[in-house]
């Protein structure tokens, strides 16, 4: 149900029993505060929820983890990010692999060159913080950032990340 259903709804009852302005803005405040609550509180149910799913039933929730890939121009640059990713505990594990060949359009023209690749593994609510780290001190002006969720795995890998990565 939406939340423009759900007002509806709760002003249709509150006209219906005929409640005061002061007790209906209550009651909206009220609805309004535990709307609030509960998205706030919803990265934090939702890793309980997962833990408890894996716990009871020996499975993984697919899509909870993700691997992301990131470009770098040299290793220093790879390195330096990799570990400071790392120090901020957005990641699990970031692999480096050094020299890769890559092939891409920039201003028109396909241009060459070598990079590093990064494979970041981490907690798909992160995605957007290690993004917006990443774009913050990467020497690009436009880095690769690509995420891929994880299907399915070792699920003691998967708990291995849950414990290494803190929930949001």
């Amino acid at each position: 149900m939406t939340f423009a259903a759900t007002t509806r709804m709760l002003l249709q009852w509150c006209h219906k029993e005929a409640l005061s302005h002061s007790a209906l803005r209550s009651v909206l405040f009220m609805s309004l505060m535990l709307l609030v609550l509960s998205v706030s509180l919803f990265p934090g149910l939702w890793s309980i929820g997962v833990r408890l799913h894996s716990a009871l039933t020996g499975s993984y929730v697919p899509g909870h983890h993700s691997v992301l890939l990131l470009n770098s121009p040299n290793e220093q640059a790879a390195k330096d990010i990799g570990r400071a990713i790392m120090e901020r505990r957005l990641a699990a594990s970031v692999n480096i692999l050094y020299r890769t060949s890559t092939m891409y359009y920039w201003k028109g023209e396909i241009q060459d060159a070598s990079e590093i690749l990064m494979l970041v593994k981490t907690k798909t609510s992160r995605i957007q913080q290690v993004t917006d780290y990443v774009r913050s001190v990467h020497p690009y002006a436009n880095p690769e950032v690509l995420s891929f969720p994880v299907e399915d795995g070792s699920l003691a890998y998967m708990k291995w990340m849950d414990e290494a990565i803190p929930d949001d």
